[in-house]
């Protein structure tokens, strides 16, 4: 159960962050093209409206990614546990779940305690999210017709995008993390963390060395690169069966409304 530990605020955050991740994405593109009718269509859309999309989903749905944080870090002892001594009180800061860690971060830190790393996550979320839509809708560019609608081609474009994606943003995702917990250690010896994005980025680089803002990248890819693949391919596919407006069907009509602007 360890390994599922959190899991509860995982699913919680997952649910609304997909809804608002792909929702906004197709919103901030139909916007795009229809306010700035003369903006070029192709990857450079796909990158502008992935990132304000990954930015937005981020916003709302960020103290949800910290109590995750926090319960999936949080040390647990057990009967069958070996170890000989536990650095942190446990009385101090073991949560008992989703509504407790969220009532004692608030009470602890206020409502900016929420929001503690947020600002590396926005870092990572606008390049990743954009480069996510912009290799996956790249890729599907130069699939042959006929193969349009073949899931297992989609699943492969997806992986790609997730593992190209993931690994030149890593490094911010890192450095959230340690934002995210660095309070429940530092509060543990009494001490007072101020540190920033690029502080803790040259700390963990100076301290650690440039590897490290890669340990556990390879561990990531076995769940970024198949849920990223999943995610884009279901994406596709409830669009079809609720017949929401294909990107070429948009593009048409915004083709149509200018032209009859032009007539009038």
């Amino acid at each position: 159960m360890g390994f599922y530990r959190g899991n509860g605020a995982s699913v919680a955050r997952i649910v609304p962050y997909a809804a608002l991740h792909y929702m906004a994405y197709e919103e901030y593109r139909r916007w795009i093209i229809f306010g700035f009718p003369d903006t070029t269509r192709g990857p450079l859309l796909d990158l502008v409206a992935g990132s304000f999309a990954g930015g937005t989903a981020v916003l709302f749905t960020y103290p949800l990614d910290l109590v995750r944080t926090k319960l999936a870090y949080q040390v647990v002892g057990s009967a069958k546990a070996q170890a000989k001594a536990v650095t942190i009180p446990m009385e101090q800061f073991l949560y008992t779940g989703i509504t407790d860690c969220f009532s004692r971060t608030y009470r602890e830190s206020g409502f900016r305690g929420l929001y503690r790393g947020v600002a590396p996550s926005l870092y990572g979320i606008f390049p990743y999210a954009g480069l996510k839509f912009y290799f996956y809708e790249e890729m599907k560019r130069h699939v042959p017709a006929e193969h349009k609608k073949d899931i297992s081609l989609k699943l492969v474009c997806g992986s790609v995008a997730g593992l190209l994606g993931q690994t030149l943003t890593y490094p911010l995702d890192v450095v959230r993390r340690q934002m995210q917990v660095e309070r429940l250690y530092a509060a543990a010896k009494e001490e007072t963390v101020r540190r920033g994005t690029m502080q803790t980025l040259v700390k963990i680089a100076r301290e650690e060395g440039w590897k490290q803002l890669f340990s556990g990248l390879s561990i990531n890819y076995l769940k970024v690169v198949p849920s990223v693949a999943i995610g884009f391919t279901v994406y596709d596919v409830m669009k079809l069966h609720l017949r929401v407006p294909s990107r070429e069907e948009t593009e048409a009509e915004d083709r149509t409304t200018r032209k009859r602007n032009t007539l009038s």
